[in-house]
């Protein structure tokens, strides 16, 4: 299983008890919605599979998990921050009501007078706003996503038109 095959749920933060019982930090919003009955831990930047025993969700980003085989706090340490993931097709949908800006990861930005940029990368959140990065003729091309410059979203073919400010793709092609 690949990376990109999947998505992160949350990172083991820490051993509980002597029985290689671990807790939790889960950053996916919903996740206690999802039945999971196996998790890929990564390890040493592969993903390997685990069966999950049990997991009990007590507080809204945390969770106790038990895996199958992991029954010692040995075995439990060696397993202690490593990023958690789950296949995509586990991935619930969202609802039309649901949908973010965070969501338009991985969409087409296309300018509506420069055509085609490329597939935002990445979206960093900043406390005023968000910033989409998007590979643009080998260079990191950043601009904000806001009202004024998202001029549409199709969820269906996964673009997102925007215009942006006149020269900001001149400042990345110098």
């Amino acid at each position: 299983m690949k990376t990109e095959d999947c998505f992160r749920i949350g990172t083991v933060l820490k051993t509980k008890g002597l029985k290689g019982e671990m807790q939790l930090y889960m950053d996916f919003d919903g996740v206690e919605k999802i039945k999971i009955t196996s998790i890929f831990l990564d390890i040493a930047g592969k993903l390997v599979p685990f069966f999950v025993e049990s997991i009990k969700h007590n507080q809204k980003n945390s969770a106790y998990l038990y895996l199958e085989d992991i029954d010692t706090i040995e075995k439990a340490a060696m397993l202690v921050r490593k990023d958690i993931y789950l296949p995509n097709k586990a991935k619930p949908k969202k609802r039309k009501e649901e949908f973010t800006l965070k969501d338009l990861k991985g969409f087409i930005a296309v300018d509506i007078y420069e055509g085609e940029l490329g597939e935002i990368m990445d979206i960093h959140e900043f406390p005023q706003q968000l910033i989409a990065a998007v590979s643009y003729k080998g260079n990191e091309v950043l601009f904000p996503l806001n009202e004024s410059i998202i001029q549409g979203i199709d969820r269906v073919k996964n673009i997102v038109t925007v215009d942006l400010p006149e020269g900001l793709l001149d400042i990345y092609m110098e």
